[in-house]
């Protein structure tokens, strides 16, 4: 009789998606014999994951969490929306943010740590066989500060501290953590709401900046006016473009009269010392995934056999 190593199982497990016992018991059947214990699991129908290996996953839900002075932020997806109201789901994405939260924000790393005997990564792929679709940690990033909290907003949420969007903002300073977490919340709604590029001018990707530069320079070519004019109306033009896509510089959606920069300076006296907004993330759900387009129609009739 065969022996079946450890090694053996969780390679079938990896490649199949089936469960650990499931996985054993197919090599115990075939004696060993990989691609027989897959068409094992294949007759009897434990082979989920890999058959939903292949399929988009672009819906799902990000999980936003802090801890005083750190916070997180992931993202796991599904194939449908109707996964993200599954309870087993919700908790699943739930553990993977406090995992982060612990070991950091590596997915690798992430995908390796153990919960309760297992490692994410097979939670992962038994949430797979379970439910039945094709389901992903994408990613994952973290914020951490010395002195100061990381807050935290989720944007229609499903669940608690999971939904369509999340964000993270951490605030450095030696202030009161409960006010200094109620300015965080509100430039994490900000956040979400006004999706800035960069906290401030000098963290702007350079290709963009001179992008903007290229377009406004042609526009007033194109206009007939001299050099010497046109530099010093690019120069005026990237200001406004600051203002439009930097966090510090845009327009407070709690207070339009006002600056980002200038309502964190206002909230230090109620804090009780000076504030540095020192990073922010922003995930919404799917962002940059090419998703599949479908004719739901067809598909039925297919199924129906109907031409």
């Amino acid at each position: 009789m065969a022996t079946i190593t450890a090694a053996m199982v969780k390679d079938l497990r990896e490649s199949t998606g089936a469960g650990m016992m499931d996985c054993k018991a197919a090599l115990t059947e075939s004696g060993g014999d990989m691609q027989a214990a897959q068409d094992w699991l294949r007759k009897k129908g434990m082979s989920k994951a890999a058959k939903k290996a292949g399929r988009v996953a672009a819906e799902g839900l990000i999980a936003a969490l802090t801890k005083g002075a750190k916070g997180v932020v992931v993202e796991v997806n599904s194939e449908t929306d109707f996964v993200a109201r599954n309870e087993h789901f919700q908790g699943l994405v739930k553990m993977i943010a406090q995992v982060a939260l612990d070991v950091g924000a590596d997915v690798e790393k992430i995908k390796a740590a153990k919960v309760g005997g297992v490692t994410v990564e097979t939670a992962i792929a038994d949430a797979i066989a379970t439910i039945g679709e094709n389901m992903t940690l994408r990613r994952a990033a973290s914020l951490e500060v010395g002195k100061g909290v990381v807050s935290s907003y989720v944007h229609n949420a499903v669940v608690d501290g999971a939904g369509k969007m999340g964000v993270i903002v951490a605030l450095e300073s030696p202030g009161k953590a409960d006010e200094l977490a109620v300015l965080g919340k509100q430039l994490a709604m900000h956040v979400a709401a006004a999706n800035p590029l960069a906290l401030d001018p000098a963290g702007l990707d350079p290709a963009a900046v001179r992008r903007e530069k290229d377009v406004l320079a042609d526009k007033y070519r194109q206009q007939g006016k001299p050099e010497n004019v046109i530099e010093k109306i690019v120069e005026s033009g990237l200001k406004t473009y600051y203002k439009e896509v930097c966090l510090v510089e845009q327009a407070f959606i709690h207070d339009s009269g006002k600056s980002v920069a200038q309502a964190v300076k206002e909230a230090e006296g109620k804090v009780g010392g000076p504030i540095k907004v020192a990073g922010f993330l922003r995930y919404a759900l799917g962002e940059g995934i090419e998703r599949q387009e479908t004719d739901f129609a067809a598909e039925v009739a297919a199924a129906s056999g109907q031409k």
